[in-house]
């Protein structure tokens, strides 16, 4: 098996904290290693870092040097710049395929994710490093514990061998009456965006559901193994459909099958999610400096000084050397608008 970790993102709904040069990623807020380290940590008992790539933009290909220092540098798959996952996945089975074959197996995982239960994760990719010899596109499905509206869901059917499901259907983030319904049902999980396959299994999908991605990825190989991996391929790369490799190939293809697993999985998207994975005192505060809370409850705090509270309820408060964010909890997705609303004005400052 060999690992792709894809480390590309912005990080938008983390500011003030994540900035355009140093994104969530690259951030220590799950422990004192940065969530890309501690996504190589976890891998690190079943692949070994010779068989690791990370795939991320050519901006912050640096910060993965930095923050990999033990990473082969010919390990960092470097698109010119994001496209979404479907392109990024493309680009790497274009990497991979001359070194590695058909045959092997490629897990896909994203660089900023919380796995608290990692016995029972690397369980769930030795089953699936089985599973994908037989030619399926394995996702896994995270078991719900409440009905989330922030997820999407997979529509587990039939069981084709112990803990592997064949997926009925992809469902989009659904209301909170019909995420309870699913609950109800039982055998829907929510969508972790964490893949597993052998190459040539992803590269006949491309081949049949876009053809155009898997096409202009395999002239950047091409160029790549000619004129070296220096070799500007931007123009070209910017014409692969930017889409998600959930809609441009999952829901599309027919053997593909989940696995459902309990691995204390968080994509920790929000304030909101970290604050859920941080321990807290006994009225739900939590923070990473001292606090002193007055009839205050469930507030999530991260500043260097000390914080007081009186009288106030699910806040996030986020203090840096130079923005202070304050939110609700309930709204702490919504600070990608004050990212956007900082383009238009141009404040390239805090960005």
């Amino acid at each position: 098996m060999i690992a792709v970790i894809m480390a590309g993102g912005s990080g938008t709904r983390f500011w003030p904290q994540s900035r355009k040069d140093h994104p969530k990623q690259f951030l220590k807020i799950a422990g004192d290693r940065s969530m890309i380290q501690l996504t190589v940590d976890r891998l690190l008992p079943l692949i070994p870092i010779a068989r690791i790539y990370i795939v991320t933009a050519a901006d912050q290909a640096a910060l993965v040097a930095e923050h990999l220092p033990e990473l082969p540098p010919d390990n960092i798959i470097i698109e010119p710049f994001g496209m979404n996952t479907a392109a990024c996945i493309a680009l790497s089975l274009q990497y991979l395929k001359p070194l590695y074959g058909e045959d092997t197996t490629m897990l896909v995982l994203p660089a900023d994710h919380v796995i608290q239960d990692t016995k029972a994760f690397h369980n769930s990719l030795k089953k699936a490093h089985q599973a994908a010899r037989g030619g399926a596109l394995i996702t896994f499905g995270i078991v719900p514990d409440y009905p989330a509206t922030g997820y999407g869901y997979i529509e587990a059917g039939s069981q084709v061998e112990p803990g592997v499901f064949r997926v009925l259907k992809f469902k989009e983030k659904p209301d909170l009456k019909t995420a309870s319904s699913f609950i109800e049902q039982g055998g829907f999980y929510w969508n972790s965006g964490m893949f597993c396959w052998s190459l040539a299994a992803i590269s006949d999908a491309f081949q049949t559901h876009l053809p155009q991605a898997f096409e202009i990825c395999a002239k950047i190989g091409k160029i790549w193994q000619e004129q070296g991996r220096s070799a500007d391929v931007s123009e070209l790369y910017r014409q692969v459909p930017r889409l998600p490799i959930d809609i441009g190939i999952m829901e599309k293809a027919e053997l593909r099958y989940v696995i459902p697993v309990q691995i204390g999985w968080s994509d920790v998207g929000s304030f909101k999610a970290l604050a859920e994975i941080n321990p807290a005192d006994s009225e739900g505060n939590a923070s990473n400096s001292e606090i002193m809370a007055i009839d205050s409850r469930d507030n999530f705090v991260q500043s260097s000084k000390f914080t007081a509270l009186i009288g106030v309820d699910n806040l996030c408060i986020i203090e840096t050397e130079d923005a202070m964010l304050i939110t609700t909890k309930d709204r702490a997705e919504e600070v990608k608008l004050i990212v956007e609303k900082l383009h238009q004005a141009q404040r390239d400052d805090l960005l």
